[in-house]
């Protein structure tokens, strides 16, 4: 397999100096579109930082494989640099970790080319070898680095234990992107598992799909098996039988010794159950007496997080669609078709009508079910949803009713095994069918009406909302939006936005958009007008923040936050209460998702002009408040430790 069919020596650069992380992905990026490999340099470029915010891609060794998927891409391919100087902000499995080989994967979004992905998968099985590694970041020149991708394999030397165990242990590796790090995770277990004289078969489930799939005999003679994934594991239930130790996709990369150990230890507590074939299996999976308190909040929140991201497209196709109707009617004068039943103006109307208040709460549903029990909780989950509908409880009774759809079903597949004979009749008849009858039921005929009543109450609440209670709701909206920059409070105040909308509230979702800028604003701000009081580092990552401001990416503040939170975080909250508090209290409303200066033209309100005035100049003041306080607060800090070296 050729790793040369997916780049050129014009894709590569040796002893490359780089300011920062940022200035090496742009460079990189630039050579793939100087090569004709990209439709839009900034595009990707937002795709590969959307791929930097899930996990670090810096590695152990001094590597870094950043990569992103993107209709920007014409064809798969990837550049490679060494660099003269190495790193040092490139977030990595280790605080030290310091950046001397960057390989930058671009993948088209549509994954049309399956023989080009092969080839990156491969490049991330040599690049786990040392030995193949330290070729390429000794190269001299971009002729020699090429050459060197395909050169004749070395024999490997790892060493062998002098007795196996007769141990097997299978793994599953998969991370967002499902490149780079499933593959160099995969090895890493597979090479601390000749280390310990243990058989270790790894399954990838990346962009290809699913790898060296696990067969029937394998899943048989296994001991344990490992999950280092980022993302849900494909076909969970074959492993029903196995013990388990599931961790991050990165850990591997830190420790497989310790992952390897742990799962033999596991193994030795826990003997395996026997083995049922193909039959489908309760996913049982709980680790026994094990933070447990910790899985809960974790599932509770991968659960919600898994509803919402699977209706936003629902809410944006629906809102779109509502919106060019209305749009159509207004600019052409047909209002009368637009109100006419069945006419084609009125069909499109009720296109974006269903897909909101029809599908929106049963999809939420569904999914927050399917993340907390899989396929089965898929019915009852819709059910629940449904049931939301027709009790006129809204996002708020999706949301209840996709957990206890998520939560019954968990406990019927640990109560209800589906064995023998009559596995399949258990799995594709009892679980959707009388899970259907329990969640419906208690959906409709018990939480039904105070869901309702609460739900309606708080609809009327936020209609209601003005002076006062509107600066306060807006302020708080803020706040939460900028505690954290992403984090759990951020996504709490996300979650509750994308509620109101659901509702038919658009305003809380217009403050949280625009406070997303204030952050990245007033860093860019207070690291230019307050240079002296701000390091060289700070000052270079000051120069982009404002950039993934105009995307909405909050994420560009949080090195400042990271360092000096106790300063910067009240700055920044200041500064995000105030816009937020200007913008609910102004009206504004904002129907889709999204974030960033691509609201302006879909913002609601006192006027389009009027509104896109209010909500961008309430980010600005934001931006300068917390601007001010960032360099007080520094100014006060470095009178009291000395000057910046």
């Amino acid at each position: 397999m050729l790793l040369q069919n997916a780049t050129s020596p014009q894709l590569i650069g040796i002893r490359e100096s780089y300011g920062s992380k940022d200035d090496a992905i742009r460079a990189l990026i630039k050579k793939l579109a100087d090569a004709g490999k990209l439709h839009s340099e900034e595009q990707f470029y937002e795709a590969v930082i959307a791929r930097e915010k899930l996990s670090a891609t810096g590695l152990e060794g001094g590597l870094a494989i950043p990569h992103g998927k993107s209709e920007a891409v014409k064809e798969a391919a990837f550049a490679i640099a060494t660099v003269e100087h190495p790193l040092t902000d490139w977030e990595s499995m280790k605080p030290d970790h310091k950046v001397e080989l960057i390989v930058l994967l671009a993948i088209p979004k549509d994954q049309a080319g399956k023989g080009h992905l092969s080839l990156l998968s491969e490049l991330m099985k040599r690049l786990s070898k040392p030995d193949y590694k330290n070729r390429l970041m000794h190269a001299t020149s971009s002729v020699e680095l090429y050459a060197s991708l395909d050169a004749p394999k070395e024999v490997e030397t790892a060493a062998v234990p002098e007795q196996a165990t007769g141990k097997t242990v299978i793994a599953v590796t998969a991370c967002p992107a499902g490149i780079a790090h499933t593959y160099m995770s995969a090895e890493a277990l597979i090479k601390a598992g000749k280390e310990l004289g243990v058989d270790v078969f790894v399954e990838k489930q990346g962009a290809n799909g699913i790898e060296d799939r696990h067969t029937p005999e394998l899943l048989r003679k296994a001991d344990a098996v490992i999950f280092a994934v980022d993302v849900a594991v494909k076909e969970e239930a074959r492993f029903g039988h196995l013990p388990k130790v599931k961790t991050s996709v990165a850990a591997p990369l830190r420790d497989a010794t310790g992952i390897l150990t742990q799962a033999l230890d596991k193994a030795a507590a826990t003997p395996k159950k026997e083995y049922a074939g193909n039959a489908a299996f309760s996913g049982d999976f709980a680790d026994e007496a094990e933070g447990d308190s910790k899985r809960f909040k974790t599932e509770l929140k991968d659960s919600i997080l898994t509803g919402i991201s699977h209706i936003i497209p629902i809410i944006v196709a629906g809102g779109m669609t509502l919106a060019a109707a209305v749009l159509i009617s207004q600019s052409f004068g047909l209002q009368e078709i637009y109100n006419a039943n069945n006419s084609w103006l009125w069909l499109i109307r009720q296109l974006g009508g269903t897909l909101l208040g029809t599908l929106m709460v049963p999809i939420l549903a569904a999914y927050m079910a399917y993340s907390i029990a899989d396929k089965p909780a898929l019915g009852p989950g819709f059910a629940a949803g449904v049931a939301a509908n027709l009790i006129g409880s809204g996002f708020l009774g999706g949301m209840l009713g996709g957990l206890l759809a998520g939560y019954v079903l968990k406990y019927m597949k640990q109560k209800i095994k589906p064995k023998g004979t009559f596995a399949g009749f258990v799995s594709f008849w009892v679980y959707p069918v009388v899970g259907t009858f329990i969640v419906g039921g208690i959906m409709l005929f018990v939480v039904g009406q105070p869901l309702a009543a609460i739900n309606q109450g708080l609809i009327e609440w936020l209609k209601g909302l003005s002076g006062a209670n509107a600066l306060i709701l807006g302020a708080i909206v803020g706040a939460m939006v900028s505690f954290d920059l992403g984090g759990p409070v951020n996504k709490a105040a996300y979650t509750f936005c994308i509620g109101a909308m659901a509702s038919g509230n658009f305003i809380p979702y217009a403050a949280f958009a625009s406070v997303k800028m204030v952050s990245t604003f007033s860093v860019t701000g207070a690291t230019l007008l307050g240079q002296k009081y701000f390091t060289a580092q700070e000052r270079e990552v000051g120069k982009q923040t404002w950039l993934l401001g105009l995307a909405g990416i909050t994420e560009g503040a949080i090195p400042f936050m990271i360092n000096d939170p106790l300063r910067v975080i009240p700055s920044l909250i200041a500064g995000s209460a105030v816009t937020g508090a200007i913008v609910a209290y102004s009206g504004v409303g904002l129907s889709v998702p999204g974030a960033g200066i691509f609201s302006l033209a879909l913002l609601q309100g006192p006027g389009v002009f009027a509104a896109a005035a209010i909500w961008l100049g309430a980010a600005i003041v934001g931006a300068l408040i917390s601007m001010v306080l960032l360099i007080v607060t520094r100014k006060s800090k470095l009178a009291k430790q000395g000057p910046l070296m």
